[in-house]
């Protein structure tokens, strides 16, 4: 009966689109379910069984079943819904958000920049309220002892706002800059960043976005650095000297504001640093600020305060900064707006290296009513897949790989069937460390059972252009003189200790599982491409340090020795040999739901082990590494450790 009903289903789904009758796009808090997606661009040779009907519309057709499942829309909330310019009037500003049936309140308040290093709205008492959309905030209501900014005398005014849904959540954060008196006017405003990106030692970028189009300036050491008319803006900063303290300036529009940041010592300087680690920060439970719209904004303004208090040269996030797993582009880009703005006060002065997780998936959900039957990564390549969207949100250095088209498996040589690599495979260097970023959720299916049927990646999986990348890359670095110390980042442990046992790179021992392209299976399963990994970095490398994960929310320490128990019973193939002892460092403790720990077969070598949030510190000292791990929320040590030397 449930073949039959979905075919039902999918019959009256045609008949509606046959008749004109399309459901609208959801504004906040008026239609549920799922809508039908159209498609406008051919589909990716490297899936398999998709395909579009008479009317346009995507669908998965199951090959064993022969049922249709559609690709569906399941509407959030829309970043472009709240990017709104407020209208100016007598009293105040008036916001309409074009979202009929939305209802809610808008909590505002005055932000101060003279002599305060880190503006933050002070929220007045008395809230306005969202109604069908619309909301009127009465800025004459601060003035007199409400008014610690002067803006009454100077007609110049910073508003900071917080929008809530009815349901008490918290959806965004933002602000805006008004000018005059009253009547009041939208005046150009800085509405995301400006945050400190790809530092090196002679050179950094500024990225921020601005909520007209204008041209910003940089002036920094008596030199100008003009962007071009944009809303978004990146302008590097070159001719810079290394190991140097310098303040910079933001431009526009009569607007100035002075920051600061420090560029790194030359490569090879093995003069004393530190560097921070944590992943996973999509939303917590608990309500409040540990949940603004799919980011746990409360944790990560901690870490990344910690992260400057400690001094940090610069923070590696790798992956899981939002809830994700949604099937509009506007729908991931609200989130990461939340992430980014816990991150924003700090991030002006040290460097946030942002890295991909699960979690940012932007993804095709083929459904059978409101149940999702088979999932894959968005397309087309260049706009909407997870990679193109993650690539506009954060600022970060571009490798020579490309994607995975022109491996072996690729369908199509003259044709693009993968996405890009852009900006999340890379590796970077700060004095004598090199951090390598991998991408373990490229091109990623999220239902690991239907990838056979649909094809797709797998989670955990490091495809092979990527592989054959990081082995180029780690033998490039282990014969630089000026690196001593090489990390590895990626998202999912080799050795899920607590949380993903039944996935990562083990799936419960089951080799089994892999990618698969245009519906044929690729060569290596999950566990022998885990040990291909582990090869590259341990045996082939002299200088790689540690494996860097997430993922597992928790923190944990673990030793990878030799003849340590890591495969299945009756495993069939060889056996890697490990050469030296190597440290797996799991820390998805940024403010995602916590995982206890889980009994595996190495569970022996897992020295250390932590529910409670964490931010690892690396101190590096020449040839020594020590860590210590803070929680911070609380600011108790968790663990100090020497990494090498020592």
């Amino acid at each position: 009966m449930k073949q039959y009903s979905v075919i039902i289903l999918a019959a009256i789904t045609i008949l509606l689109l046959s008749t004109g009758f399309y459901l609208r796009e959801r504004n906040p808090g008026t239609e549920k379910g799922p809508q039908v997606i159209g498609l406008e661009t051919e589909i990716p040779k490297s899936y398999s069984n998709l395909f579009t009907d008479e009317f346009g519309k995507l669908y998965f057709g199951h090959p064993e079943t022969g049922v249709r499942y559609y690709a569906g829309d399941i509407p959030e909330f829309r970043y472009e819904e709240f990017q709104i310019d407020p209208v100016g009037y007598d009293l105040g500003m008036t916001f309409d958000f074009n979202a009929p049936g939305f209802n809610g309140t808008i909590y505002y308040g005055l932000i101060k920049e003279d002599g305060v290093d880190f503006p933050q709205p002070v929220f007045f008492g008395k809230p306005a309220f969202i109604q069908d959309g619309k909301a009127v905030i009465p800025i004459t209501d601060l003035r007199g002892k409400y008014d610690f900014t002067n803006w009454a005398e100077t007609g110049n005014t910073l508003l900071g706002y917080r929008i809530v849904y009815e349901d008490g959540s918290i959806i965004y954060d933002s602000r805006v800059r008004m000018k005059g008196k009253a009547p009041f006017k939208t005046n150009l405003t800085i509405i995301d960043g400006p945050y400190l990106n790809i530092l090196r030692p002679n050179s950094a970028v500024i990225s921020l976005t601005t909520n007209f189009e204008t041209r910003v300036s940089i002036e920094i050491n008596g030199d100008e650095f003009r962007g071009k008319k944009s809303k978004h803006h990146e302008i590097e900063l070159t001719g810079l000297d290394a190991d140097t303290k310098y303040d910079y300036t933001i431009l526009m529009g009569g607007y100035k504001r002075k920051l600061w940041f420090k560029t790194p010592a030359a490569t090879g300087s093995r003069k004393p640093f530190t560097f921070a680690f944590a992943s996973d920060s999509r939303a917590g439970k608990g309500g409040g600020e540990r949940n603004i719209y799919g980011a746990n904004a409360y944790i990560i303004k901690k870490m990344a305060a910690l992260a400057l208090f400690e001094d940090a040269g610069f923070v590696q996030f790798t992956g899981d900064m939002i809830n994700g797993y949604t099937t509009h582009r506007q729908y991931n880009l609200l989130q990461y707006q939340n992430f980014k703005h816990a991150i924003e006060p700090f991030a002006h002065r040290i460097p946030f290296v942002i890295a991909m997780g699960n979690h940012e998936a932007l993804t095709y959900n083929f459904m059978e009513g409101d149940k999702t039957r088979a999932s894959i990564d968005k397309f087309p390549w260049e706009s909407e897949s997870a990679e193109a969207v993650f690539s506009e949100v954060v600022v970060n250095p571009v490798s020579g790989l490309k994607s995975e088209d022109g491996s072996k498996y690729d369908p199509g040589p003259k044709t693009i069937d993968f996405p890009s690599y852009s900006e999340s495979v890379f590796y970077y260097t700060y004095h004598n460390v090199a951090m390598v970023v991998l991408n373990s959720n490229y091109w990623y299916a999220p239902d690991s059972k239907m990838v056979k049927f649909t094809s797709g990646n797998i989670h955990g999986y490091i495809m092979d252009n990527q592989l054959e990348w990081l082995k180029n890359t780690i033998n490039k670095l282990e014969n630089d003189d000026g690196i001593d110390h090489i990390f590895v980042t990626v998202h999912t442990p080799a050795f899920p200790n607590g949380g993903h046992s039944n996935n990562d790179m083990w799936y419960g021992g089951n080799n089994g599982m892999r990618p698969y392209i245009a519906g044929r299976p690729v060569e290596k399963g999950i566990i022998e491409r885990r040990d291909e990994l582990l090869d590259i970095m341990i045996n082939k490398s002299k200088k790689t340090v540690a494996l860097l994960c997430g993922d597992e929310h928790n923190y944990n320490r673990m030793r990878i020795t030799d003849g340590m128990p890591m495969y299945p019973p009756d495993w069939p193939y060889e056996k890697l040999k490990i050469s030296r002892t190597f440290w797996q460092l799991t820390n998805g403790s940024a403010g995602a739901p916590y995982y206890a720990q889980e009994q595996l077969i190495w569970s022996d070598n897992v020295e250390k082990f932590s529910t409670q949030y964490a931010l690892i510190f690396f101190n590096v000292d020449g040839k020594n590494i020590k860590i210590k791990v803070l929680d911070p929320d609380t600011l108790e040590l968790i663990e100090e450790f020497d990494l090498v030397g020592g």
